[in-house]
């Protein structure tokens, strides 16, 4: 039986998926190499049709944090494979039209180019297309760096890249830095070893939006996997390496992360820190020593390793990813642990409480924690005025817990909800520097000009940009870059700490003191995997059934309020429509409240949720807590069993 005939009976048994079976062949057809050949023949000739489905039934697509998905498939064939790295990397990059290999990455960064070319055309600009390009230590990552950026120096335009691993904030930064068109780093951020990325950002160093993401998105549905070929060999002859001068310039951006500089350095504040084995290391541990701050790291995660063999998964929410860094602590006896995921845009923290035992906090605690602070400081400081401003904001997801929003009204500030992904809070932050520009007129420099006379010249004419944070522990201080930073992060909250530390209090202390202020706030969040096809599918008829058919009910709690951002319009607080995405928002009768959606870098559905009670004195916040906890427990089990019972359909 041919090759041919394999597939036809695959898929008239129902093994094999009919789109699987067009790719497959139109990938067998396409005069791949021979290892590439040989590797689909092996899984054909094998029978993994759930393998050859999973990675053909559909071309690997951007979603909110571009394209991201396997390199390495569950099973694997004999010549991709090859011989394995010193760290396990195989030989090549798997085949398959929903892998991130050699092939879908020249497709992605061939429609980039003629996407950008395209709009500096259509600008009326001569210039060539300027890429510059990071990549964390994941497997392939380099290989992918230099693959692209060989690619687009042939393709005609100016391509940068660094000497090693970079995070990816340090790209968002060097995009304006180095006055590039166009970004791209090659990380799948915290997803398993298995993983990597392709992340796409524009002239303005966020990750594109609208009308970009689709332009870019169909320019490469434009390119041929024949026109791949001719780039599959490296040339970087006309490919520029930058220097120190590129982190120097970065550093010195991060260290404005830090408000009260003084109060910072003369706390003699203690830190545990661990990269988890990625890019964090090259610029979080010189910016805390630089800032004062005394660190201890975490050598058994501090060399870069693509396995990320000390975890399970280089998760910064996960405690488990903290386990080393706290036994550290308790040794060492120090009150912080900090540690940034693999490309270092997130940080998760723990803190020793009142009782001297760490306590990991939440994205949603932390960045409540970082919010207040911060715009407290900025009032002590005079940067805007004691009592608030509306022209001053703090900018946040919808999915980002609600203590935000009453923080920011508590100041007296403009609070901004955004849709998931940090590109919705640098867009807002595009808003606000092209407002500024064209108040200022022809000749004012952004970037050049100062960044606290920027921040009054943006009160007067525009917004100033306070703070921006999503719960999936991101946080932003300023817009000197347009993408989360884990790094500056370190520095935010190192801050607090030192000021909580001046007080004689623990960091839970200063929690609660926002607790009392504002009520209990509590969230909770339910991950649901499913991979693959069937899994995509399954994700899909959630989605569906919740537009067509939402839930009126939870055990005894009736559904009060149903949002669907798909269907409906919304406004934020400039009234500004927020674009359309499938997000549902559902509101219960006891004030309780939950997100939903699928996630656009990790197959699974996502489910966020909101709780809150109100707290009348200090010595009734222990049984608040308790009482908001069960309830809530209580709620997410009967989300989830919902949630997979539509999933089966």
């Amino acid at each position: 039986m041919t090759t041919t005939d394999q597939i036809a009976a695959a898929v008239k048994n129902g093994q094999l998926l009919s789109t699987a079976a067009d790719n497959l062949k139109a990938w067998l057809d396409a005069g791949l190499p021979a290892w590439a050949e040989q590797s689909l023949h092996e899984l054909i000739a094998r029978g993994e049709w759930s393998e050859l489905n999973d990675r053909f039934y559909r071309y690997l697509e951007f979603g909110t944090g571009g394209m991201r998905g396997r390199t390495i498939g569950v099973k694997t064939a004999a010549a991709e494979t090859g011989a394995l790295s010193g760290q396990g990397s195989p030989e090549h990059a798997n085949v398959g039209s929903n892998l991130l290999n050699d092939f879908t990455l020249l497709r992605a960064v061939i429609g980039l180019h003629r996407y950008v070319a395209n709009y500096l055309a259509g600008q009326g600009s001569a210039a060539k297309p300027r890429l510059v390009i990071a990549h964390d230590v994941r497997h392939f990552s380099r290989h992918f760096c230099e693959l692209a950026a060989s690619t687009w120096t042939q393709l005609g335009g100016e391509a940068l890249i660094f000497n090693g691993p970079r995070s990816t904030p340090q790209l968002s930064f060097s995009v304006r830095h180095f006055k590039a068109h166009t970004g791209v780093v090659i990380t799948a951020s915290h997803n398993p070893p298995h993983d990597n990325g392709f992340k796409a950002y524009f002239v303005d160093g966020a990750q594109v939006t609208p009308p970009h993401d689709k332009g870019i998105v169909s320019e490469v549905d434009k390119v041929s996997l024949a026109e791949t070929k001719q780039f599959l060999d490296k040339n970087l002859a006309g490919v520029t390496t930058l220097g120190s001068e590129a982190d120097d310039a970065y550093l010195a951006v991060a260290a404005q992360a830090v408000i009260d500089a003084d109060l910072l350095r003369k706390s003699d504040l203690k830190v545990v820190y661990t990269n988890i084995h990625g890019v964090g290391g090259v610029s979080t541990v010189p910016a805390l020593i630089h800032a004062g701050v005394h660190v201890t790291e975490v050598k058994e995660q501090s060399a870069f390793d693509a396995r990320f063999p000390t975890v399970k998964s280089p998760n910064p929410e996960n405690a488990e990813a903290l386990a080393l860094g706290v036994a550290l602590a308790d040794k060492e006896g120090i009150d912080v642990v900090m540690a940034t995921d693999p490309d270092s845009d997130r940080v998760g923290v723990a803190v020793r409480n009142k009782a001297g035992k760490m306590e990991l906090l939440t994205g949603n605690q932390v960045g409540a924690l970082l919010a207040d602070y911060r715009i407290g400081k900025y009032k002590e400081l005079g940067w805007i005025p004691k009592e608030g401003t509306q022209a001053a904001c703090l900018v946040k997801t919808f999915v980002t817990t609600p203590l935000q929003d009453a923080i920011g009204k508590g100041h007296g500030v403009k609070v901004i909800n955004t849709l998931t992904g940090f590109k919705w809070i640098a867009a807002k932050m595009r808003g606000y520097e092209e407002k500024l520009a064209k108040a200022m007129g022809p000749g004012f420099s952004y970037d050049g000009t100062p960044f606290r006379e920027r921040a009054a010249l943006l009160q007067k004419h525009s917004t100033f940009y306070l703070f921006g944070t999503e719960e999936s522990y991101g946080y932003l201080p300023n817009d000197s870059l347009r993408d989360k930073d884990g790094n500056s992060a370190c520095l935010m909250f190192a801050e607090v700490c030192a000021w909580v530390k001046s007080r004689g209090l623990t960091v839970p202390e200063y929690l609660d003191e926002i607790y009392l202020r504002y009520g209990f706030f509590l969230e909770g969040v339910i991950n649901i995997y499913y991979e693959g096809a069937s899994g995509a599918a399954k994700i899909k008829r959630i989605l569906d059934t919740y537009r067509a058919s939402p839930p009126t009910a939870f055990g005894d709690t009736k559904v009060t309020r149903f949002q669907d951002f798909g269907r409906e319009k919304f406004f934020d607080a400039d009234n500004e429509q927020i674009p359309s995405q499938d997000l549902y928002i559902v509101t219960l009768a006891n004030g309780y409240s939950f997100a939903a959606r699928g996630s656009g870098t990790e197959p699974k559905m996502k489910f966020y949720l909101f709780a809150s009670g109100p707290v009348s004195s200090a010595a009734d916040l222990p049984a608040a807590k308790a009482k908001t906890r069960a309830t809530l427990d209580a709620l997410k089990a009967l989300i989830e069993a919902d949630a997979r019972k539509r999933a089966e359909g």
